[in-house]
C-alpha cells in the first residue's frame, strides 16, 4: 500500500480562462473545486493506476470538511488527524489560450507542539500498512522545519519524498529512498545549478536516489544504479500544475522497477498529467500512448 502524508493540505480551486489580464477584469469561462495538495493529488493518481492507496495529513475547519467530503465522494481512502485550525485553499489561474498556469497558494493554518506530536502518533499507527510512503508538498506554519526528516526516519519502509526549500534541505537527513525536485528546487536546496551537481548533494546529504523534473524535457535520474536522462517526443501544452505529482504516483506504483522502465511511466504520466484539466487527474489514452514513444539513456554518473 502506498502511504501519502500531505501536512499542508487544502481545498484546490482552479479557474480556467482564455488569458489573464493583470490589473484588468477576467470572465472565468469554468471552476473546479477539489481536495488537494500534493499528497492527495499523488494519492488520486497512484489510485486511477490501481494501486492501493492511502491518504493522511492534517485537516481542520470548513476547508478540512470540504476535503474530507470530496476525498469521500471520489472514493479515496483517507485519515487525516483532525487539528484546530482552518485548511488552506490554493488558487490556480490557467489561461487556456496558452497553457499557463499561476498558483496562489495560502501558507495554512498554525500546527501547534501538541498537534504535531498527535500526528506522529497518529502516522505511527499507519505506518505498519504501508509498503511505500510519500511525503509531499509545504509544511504549515508552526510544524518543525525538520518535519519530514522525522517522517522518514520512522518509516521502515521506502521513503519518496517531495518539497521545496528548508523542507527539502532538512529533510534528506531522513534517509528517504528517493527525493524528486523540480530543477528549481534543487538549485534552491543545493545551491547548485548544474542538475547533476545537485543531485551528486542531495545524495551525499542522505538521499538514495534523487529524480529531478526537467519540465518539458523530461527527468534526470541520478541513482545507486546509475544516472539516466528520460525525455518525451514532444511537448505538451496544458496545465503543469500536478505533473511532479504524476511522476511521484509513477514511481511509488512502480517502485522496485528497473529504473529505465519506471521513468518511462513517469514521464508518460507526467505528460499525461498536463493534459488533465486539473491536478490529480491524467489523460489515460495519452499515457498509454506516449508510453513506447519515451526516450531514456544513460549519462554518466557525477563523482
Amino acid at each position: 500500500m502506498i502511504l501519502t502524508v500531505t501536512p499542508n493540505a487544502a481545498l484546490d480551486v482552479t479557474y480556467e480562462v482564455d488569458a489573464i489580464a493583470w490589473g484588468g477584469s477576467n470572465r472565468v469561462a469554468a471552476v473546479r473545486r477539489r481536495a488537494g495538495g500534493k499528497g492527495v493529488n499523488v494519492a488520486r493518481v497512484a489510485a486511477a493506476l490501481g494501486a492501493p492507496v492511502l491518504a493522511t495529513g492534517l485537516l481542520g475547519g470548513d476547508t478540512g470538511a470540504l476535503v474530507r467530503a470530496d476525498l469521500d465522494r471520489c472514493g479515496l481512502r483517507h485519515d487525516f488527524l483532525a487539528i484546530a485550525g482552518t485548511s488552506r485553499r490554493t488558487l490556480t489561474a490557467v489561461a487556456t489560450g496558452t497553457g499557463q498556469a499561476t498558483v496562489f497558494n495560502e501558507p495554512g493554518p498554525w500546527i501547534g507542539a501538541g498537534e504535531w506530536e498527535a500526528f506522529l502518533a497518529h502516522y505511527r499507527g499507519l505506518l505498519p500498512e504501508a509498503d511505500v510512503v510519500v511525503l509531499s508538498g509545504s509544511l504549515p506554519p508552526g510544524a518543525p522545519e525538520s518535519a519530514y526528516a522525522t517522517l522518514g526516519g520512522i518509516a521502515s519502509v521506502p521513503v519518496i519524498l517531495d518539497a521545496d526549500g528548508e523542507a527539502l534541505a532538512r529533510g534528506v537527513a531522513g534517509r528517504p529512498a528517493l527525493v524528486k525536485p523540480n530543477a528549481e528546487e534543487l538549485a534552491r536546496a543545493t545551491g547548485r545549478s548544474d542538475p547533476l551537481g545537485g543531485a551528486a548533494a542531495l545524495r551525499a546529504a542522505g538521499a538514495g536516489a534523487v529524480l529531478v523534473s526537467l519540465g518539458a524535457d523530461g527527468l534526470l535520474a541520478v541513482t545507486p544504479d546509475g544516472a539516466w536522462r528520460a525525455s518525451p517526443p514532444r511537448p505538451v501544452t496544458g496545465n503543469p500544475t500536478g505533473a511532479g505529482d504524476a511522476v511521484a504516483a509513477a514511481v511509488a506504483s512502480r517502485w522496485g522497477e528497473p529504473w529505465p522502465d519506471l521513468l518511462r511511466h513517469a514521464v508518460a504520466l507526467s505528460a499525461a498529467a498536463v493534459r488533465a484539466p486539473v491536478a490529480g487527474d491524467f489523460d489515460a489514452a495519452l499515457y498509454a500512448r506516449l508510453l513506447p514513444e519515451i526516450t531514456v539513456q544513460g549519462v554518466p554518473c557525477p563523482s
